[in-house]
């Protein structure tokens, strides 16, 4: 592999380049994803990149047999909050970048939280085929997006979010 795992966070690409990375790594079972993922931006320049780290994402969770919460938020494991992804628009940061990124944007989530609050799970881990390769992936309940996982280490996994109409966003998580 020629990227170590904090390069994969320092060193930006373009999608393509990040679609050359997760193809050459290894599938990953669904019961490899079990627990808790601190979650990062793959800088890509896609719209996303930084904003879900800057209103508080903290990453996701996976519990047998198929209870999945892809938003976890809160600054420590201690605070942590899941949030239903059916009540946020995914094309918003597209739509609206500057303001997405705004700190008045970022007081409104922060206070618009626990309305988005929820202990039900919101996807489920799935064994799909995508891009050559039989791998997990975790499929939203509510909401067209699907998120693919490939291996880079026991404890490293990239993702790539697919949402009809809208750019892949890459990300990284690291086991808790």
């Amino acid at each position: 592999m020629p990227f170590s795992a904090e390069a994969w966070l320092r060193i930006p690409c373009d999608p393509a380049e990040a679609f050359r990375r997760f193809d050459g790594l290894a599938a990953v079972e669904p019961q490899e994803m079990m627990g808790r993922w601190r979650g990062r931006s793959l800088p890509t320049g896609h719209p996303l990149d930084g904003l879900l780290e800057a209103l508080g994402w903290y990453g996701k969770s996976f519990e047998p047999p198929d209870r999945a919460h892809p938003l976890l938020f809160g600054r420590t494991p201690g605070e942590l909050v899941a949030l239903d992804p059916s009540c946020l628009p995914v094309s918003l940061p597209r739509r609206w970048r500057t303001l997405a990124h705004s700190g008045a944007a970022r007081a409104a989530f922060t206070a618009a939280r626990p309305l988005l609050a929820t202990e039900r799970p919101a996807a489920a881990l799935r064994r799909l085929h995508y891009r050559g390769l039989s791998s997990c992936a975790m499929v939203y309940h509510r909401k067209p997006v699907t998120d693919h996982f490939r291996r880079i280490a026991a404890d490293r996994v990239l993702g790539v979010m697919e949402a009809p109409g809208e750019r892949p966003y890459f990300f990284l998580l690291t086991r808790d």
